[in-house]
């Protein structure tokens, strides 16, 4: 599956749409990870657990999304977009979308 931030794949035509695709998932903050990020938040530095963690996440929502585009007939998406939104204390949801296309 090609996957592209812009409105095209250089180098590839488009022949076919077929609409918008998505995938998400709702991770929630790990103990472990918590008691980290409050020493953190003391001397400061990069939160290693939760930039793991979001990238879990992104690689688990482009991996739905470009399964929803390959059963509808694509092979590549475009316009691939990121949303993130809190959907309780401690849990967060990253959401993926783009533009399911057939490309040659």
């Amino acid at each position: 599956m090609l996957l592209s931030n812009t409105e095209e794949i250089p180098g590839h035509t488009i022949r076919e749409f077929y609409g918008v695709v998505t995938g998400s998932t709702v991770r929630a903050k790990h103990i472990g990870r918590d008691l980290m990020a409050g020493l953190k938040n003391i001397v400061g530095g990069e939160l290693k657990g939760y930039t793991e963690l979001l990238g879990e996440a992104r690689q688990e929502a482009i991996r739905r999304m470009s399964e929803q585009a390959e059963s509808i007939g694509a092979n590549a998406v475009v316009n691939v977009r990121f949303q993130t939104s809190s959907v309780a204390q401690g849990a967060a949801e990253l959401f993926a979308y783009g533009t399911a296309v057939r490309v040659d």
